[in-house]
């Protein structure tokens, strides 16, 4: 029986493995005007502030996803570090709770009003998982207000990643939620 409630688990998770988007955008800005970028002093902040998300490896992974998908996008990093828009990354990872609730046995109750089966048991079960977000944000250069907001939301797996999977998932985040700039 046990067996079965894990099986279960196993599948709610592996069902929200997809990313889970949002943005967020000021409408009274002309985003075609912005043509350059340029990193904030801290081009990725962690939350919360923990040593044991930090990774300069990880920082250079995202920094480089997101400065190819801007180019994509028409935008070109200032040289000079005097964007039109200054871009920082955020990397969030939050400690959430569900409750699973399982019912074994119990009874079924046929065609005639007949009713089979022996007596119903209900487990219900607290399941504490990680959600990581990978938000990245847009601010304005001129008067440093944020002009766009995107992020990326994914439970992470109990098993650690490989580094090509790390690689692989930050680079198809990053894609994901800059696909939803420039607004439309």
């Amino acid at each position: 029986m046990r067996n079965l409630s894990y099986l279960i688990l196993a599948l709610l998770l592996s069902g929200c493995a997809s990313v889970s988007l949002e943005r967020d955008f000021d409408p009274s800005r002309d985003f075609g005007a912005y043509r350059s970028w340029s990193w904030m002093d801290d081009k990725l902040a962690y939350q919360p502030n923990d040593a044991r998300l930090k990774s300069d490896i990880t920082e250079a992974r995202i920094s480089q996803a997101v400065a190819e998908q801007l180019d994509q996008r028409g935008l070109r990093q200032a040289a000079d570090g005097n964007g039109d828009l200054k871009v920082q990354s955020v990397l969030i990872v939050d400690e959430r709770q569900d409750q699973i609730t399982t019912q074994y046995g119990g009874g079924w109750g046929g065609y005639w009003g007949g009713y089979w089966g022996g007596p119903a048991f209900t487990e219900t079960r607290r399941v504490d998982y990680k959600v990581a977000t990978l938000q990245i944000d847009l601010y304005d250069a001129k008067d440093g207000k944020l002009v766009w907001r995107g992020s990326g939301e994914q439970v992470m797996r109990s098993q650690p990643p490989t580094p090509a999977e790390r690689e692989r998932a930050i680079r198809e985040t990053v894609t994901q939620v800059l696909s939803q700039y420039p607004p439309r």
